[in-house]
């Protein structure tokens, strides 16, 4: 599937996201290159395995192009062994507000303390409601890229 992608990225100010969430999966991505902003990512979630590649960010960091494919979850072990070094590890909560899912990930290891959410849009100006543990908008902020946290992790960075 390739498409556009459009998003908004929040930190998360509380934990009440995990009792208002309808589902989660554990999460595991490396990325085999990530430089001028495209990426391509290997990502187990569950027990299903995904190929991605996507594009420069566009619109201030709302939009860019994605194409995903499902694999096998032993042709991602195999892509895994051909990641640049550093791996993310998080937790995905899944939880709906108005006509929007959120995704809420919890993230582990080296970004452990990071909690980030967001919200894909079918437009840049598409109204949605923000559930009560939404805190700053974060789109665009290049620090808070997947592909960022694995060269740069959140534990490293000083307080704003």
């Amino acid at each position: 599937m390739s498409s556009m992608e459009i998003e908004r990225k929040f930190l998360v100010k509380d934990n009440s996201y995990k009792r208002l969430a309808y589902a989660s999966d554990r999460i595991r991505q490396g990325y085999i290159c990530s430089s001028h902003g495209r990426t391509v990512r290997v990502r187990v979630r569950g027990c299903r395995a995904f190929l991605t590649i996507k594009g420069p960010s566009a619109d201030g960091g709302l939009s860019r192009y994605e194409f995903e494919k499902e694999i096998t979850p032993d042709e991602a072990e195999q892509l895994f062994l051909l990641c640049e070094p550093g791996v993310i590890d998080k937790t995905r909560y899944l939880v709906r507000s108005g006509n929007h899912t959120f995704e809420v990930d919890e993230f582990y290891g080296d970004n452990e303390g990071l909690v980030m959410a967001e919200v894909e849009l079918s437009a840049p100006d598409e109204p949605y409601e923000k559930p009560d543990f939404i805190g700053k908008e974060v789109t665009g902020d290049r620090r808070y890229y997947n592909s960022h946290l694995r060269q740069y992790p959140y534990k490293e960075w000083k307080e704003d």
